[in-house]
């Protein structure tokens, strides 16, 4: 494929991936869902296709997807369901991946016991993706996103390790499985402290990140960092970029600017949604290379190993989440969600069941089996086929069984807390113009009388702004707890506040463009001064135009 022909594939992609999100939008389905569909269709047509590289994928795209995912995460959520997060990350795909090889082992015809072990890693991990999208729109109770998430986070570094097992095995090396513990022990440790080595020295360039270029420059280039160094220290690279991202996030609101992080939120996002976008169409463009290595195979074989795979895939992950929900209460505590109240109910056990959706991971994984591997065309196709069966089936499916089993977060009680966290921050900041007010007065002489002046009016005049803004912080906290519903009671007197305002900026826009026109207001100027409006119509909230 020459460089123009790449170059009108990539402006084609973007083009689909933005209609995509707009179909998306109005429609409710999610965009993860319906780009491979699209992906496969291209792939039908005659004219150029893109394969996946397993190597690019892994290096170049996991790597981001994952820091921005741990980035956007929270480190005390998935302290306080550690738990549970180990028990899907790690536990059940071990489990996932030895039943699968086992299964293949012994109802698939000339499959070996590592060829399905290997099979069964690659499929094992949930890409959480188009599960967290469908989520947030339909208001997924926050500690099931924390669960997704941390699983998510953590999972496909389990799988590529034991798929490393699985591939040594599969070229003649011997296997041990006391050995094969260690190792993974080792790498999973080595990978979280080269990921904490990572985050310390991003933390070390505090000074550099205040401005916003370079603190862009720098959150970009941290997810490959801390993979690379994980890579060559031979450990767990991708853990190392995910520990670095969940410390960075932890630490960011008190090391970076407020600019900064402003403008590497707006990156990511970017990088997020071209990123996954190409992604799920990549995914559906393998379908007919797959398809051609299956000739060689029986229709019955090729019946079985799907069956194997899938059914694998989506019977022994509910299966697992009842059993640790099962347990007593002496064993719960170790293998399940933490202490016995803190079980999850059935209606989150069937959520949680049906968003282990999977992704390209799996693909690229299952991709850099060796050419040598017994079956390796059979074991891509039933990658493949679990992978569109859980993105489209259970993709498309999640938001109305999450409505269906009535789970939805309670939105009152979270914007009560944050409403009461915002007046306590007022409340600090007229503590702290207390203190300004108390040092000026107790030592008069030591300061200019103009400053003075002038500094007891600013405090004047912002001691009147916050006590305001206080006041508004209040009476939205009444009325939420005085609501009889988890839906968001409207405040008319505050909606109308809000068009107030928006049709004001908008004035102010217009008689800006009309400045600028005129040939009164340069351009630079115009740009500053819309700044500021973007700035202050960026704290409103979104409404539903």
């Amino acid at each position: 494929m020459d460089a123009e022909t790449l170059l009108l594939f990539v402006l084609a992609a973007v083009a689909v991936v933005v209609a995509v999100r707009w179909f998306a939008g109005r429609t409710g389905l999610p965009a993860a869902a319906i780009l491979p569909v699209l992906g496969i269709t291209y792939a039908l047509l005659p004219g150029p296709n893109v394969a996946l590289e397993p190597e690019i994928v892994l290096t170049f795209v996991l790597p981001p997807l994952l820091y921005s995912a741990a980035l956007d995460s929270s480190l005390l959520a998935i302290q306080r369901n550690v738990r549970i997060v180990v028990s899907l990350s790690v536990i059940l795909v071990f489990i996932t991946a030895i039943a699968i090889g086992y299964g293949f082992h012994y109802l698939v015809a000339g499959a070996t016991l590592a060829a399905g072990i290997a099979v069964g890693a690659a499929v094992a991990p949930p890409d959480p993706v188009a599960a967290l999208a469908v989520g947030r729109k339909v208001g997924l109770p926050q500690r099931l996103v924390t669960i997704i998430q941390g699983e998510g986070l953590l999972n496909d570094a389990t799988a590529l390790t034991i798929l490393s097992f699985a591939s040594a095995a599969i070229i003649g090396d011997s296997f041990s499985a006391p050995a094969a513990a260690v190792r993974f022990v080792v790498a999973a440790a080595g990978g979280a402290a080269a990921g904490a080595a990572i985050a310390y020295a991003v933390r070390l360039l505090r000074p550099v990140t205040r401005d916003p270029m370079a603190a862009n420059a720098i959150s970009l280039a941290t997810p490959f960092a801390a993979y690379l160094l994980g890579e060559h220290l031979h450990v767990s690279g991708v853990l190392a970029v995910v520990v670095a991202g969940l410390v960075v996030g932890h630490h960011a609101p008190g090391t970076t600017s407020g600019a900064s992080r402003l403008q590497t939120n707006a990156v990511w996002r970017l990088v997020d949604f071209l990123l996954e976008g190409f992604v799920f169409l990549l995914i559906g463009q393998q379908l007919p290379e797959v398809i051609e290595g299956l000739r060689q195979y029986r229709t019955s074989t090729v019946v079985t190993a799907v069956a194997v795979s899938v059914g694998a895939v989506l019977l022994i992950r509910p299966l697992w989440l009842l059993l640790t929900q099962s347990l007593p209460r002496s064993l719960h505590s170790r293998l399940g969600t933490g202490q016995h109240s803190d079980k999850l109910t059935g209606r989150e056990v069937t959520a949680l069941s049906w968003a282990g959706t999977r992704g390209v991971i799996s693909l690229a994984a299952v991709f850099t089996l060796p050419r040598i591997t017994p079956d390796r065309d059979l074991l891509l196709f039933c990658t493949l086929a679990v992978v569109l069966v859980t993105l489209v089936g259970q993709g498309l499916t999640f938001a109305p069984l999450v409505r269906r089993l009535g789970l939805h977060a309670d939105q009152v009680d979270e914007a009560r807390l944050r409403n009461e966290a915002r007046s306590a921050s007022v409340r600090a900041a007229l503590d702290r113009l207390d203190d300004l007010d108390r040092d000026r007065r107790e030592d008069p002489g030591a300061r200019d009388p103009e400053a003075d002046a002038a500094e007891a009016e600013a405090v004047q005049t912002m001691r009147g702004l916050l006590g305001q803004r206080l006041a508004r912080y209040q009476g939205r906290i009444d009325l939420l707890q005085n609501a009889e519903s988890l839906e968001m009671p409207v405040s008319p007197r505050y909606e109308a506040a809000l068009r107030i305002r928006r049709a004001a900026m908008e004035a102010q826009r217009e008689e800006l463009l009309r400045w600028r026109d005129a040939g009164t207001l340069p351009d630079e100027s115009l740009r500053v001064l819309e700044r500021e409006l973007d700035h202050e119509e960026r704290l409103l909230p979104d409404r539903p135009k």
